[in-house]
């Protein structure tokens, strides 16, 4: 008997699209390389992948973050999604492609990249669609919307019904709130080591637009392992109540590959979302 399912669907707002509060970030399940992870991880094989993936779903999690810039976690995600893809969304990127032989990243926000990038992306995940498709900036937020016009492309795309929803994965509050004047979603950082983006989720609020939040655990540095049995507050609690409890987000992406974090998390998340559901009717 699987575990039970602690977490309950709730709109992304301005779409239509059903997301579990907590996704699985995917980044370890195709890169070692280049990454900022307080402790070293060995690439989980196909069964530890599957059995991940079983147990997310099973947790109630629907929400799969992706891109090419993650080495082989879309190949991957391909094969193993088959069966099942109806249960999942996927969200996936463009703009930053990962050398595989160098380790290093580069960015391309050509039209023509774009393009070329979204097409590799549905062969990869063997899917029709990708439900949400973010760009994956470099820095420079506002360059980016303002030059290349990749926003409207995503517009276009969607229009050909090539992906559901589209965003930018920001990392300035000026460029996460563009993102959200033009588009359906923002993902922005926010955890308690760093709250400098929360005018970019006060303004989705308003706006009635998607947010979904990466480095919700500070990249690791905030978990589990690091909590002080002493301490009145959990970190990790303390984390989810911080993200979950603001009406604006939509879904808090985690990257872990371990069974028992995976577990841990989102039993916190849950626990936040039981105290904050009563006073936040949007996020139910």
């Amino acid at each position: 008997m699987g575990d039970p399912a602690l977490l309950t669907l709730r709109k992304i707002a301005g779409t239509d699209l059903m997301v579990s509060p907590v996704g699985l970030g995917t980044v370890k399940l195709g890169r070692d390389k280049g990454v900022k992870y307080p402790n070293s991880f060995t690439i989980p094989d196909d069964q530890q992948a599957r059995r991940l993936l079983d147990l997310s779903r099973d947790l109630g999690i629907n929400l799969l973050d992706t891109a090419p810039a993650y080495g082989q976690s879309e190949e991957r995600l391909g094969p193993l999604l088959q069966n099942q893809r109806n249960h999942w969304l996927i969200c996936s990127k463009v703009g930053e492609e990962f050398d595989r032989l160098t380790g290093q990243s580069h960015f391309n926000f050509t039209p023509e990249h774009v393009r070329f990038s979204v097409e590799r992306s549905l062969k990869r995940l063997q899917t029709d669609v990708i439900d949400i498709l973010l760009v994956h900036s470099d820095g420079n937020d506002m360059d980016v919307i303002q030059r290349y016009g990749v926003l409207e492309q995503l517009e276009q795309l969607k229009a050909e019904g090539k992906i559901r929803a589209g965003g930018m994965s920001t990392k300035t509050v000026e460029g996460g709130i563009e993102t959200l004047r033009r588009s359906d979603i923002a993902m922005v950082t926010y955890n308690l080591n760093y709250q400098d983006e929360l005018p970019v989720i006060d303004y989705a609020l308003a706006a009635q637009k998607g947010i979904f939040i990466k480095k919700a655990l500070a990249s690791g540095h905030i978990s589990s392992e690091h909590l002080n049995e002493s301490a009145t507050t959990d970190p990790l609690q303390a984390s989810f109540d911080l993200v979950l409890g603001h009406p604006g987000v939509s879904s808090a992406i985690i990257g872990t590959i371990n069974p028992q974090h995976l577990r841990t998390n989102v039993a916190a998340a849950a626990d936040s979302l039981s105290r904050t559901d009563v006073q936040n009717p949007i996020i139910k």
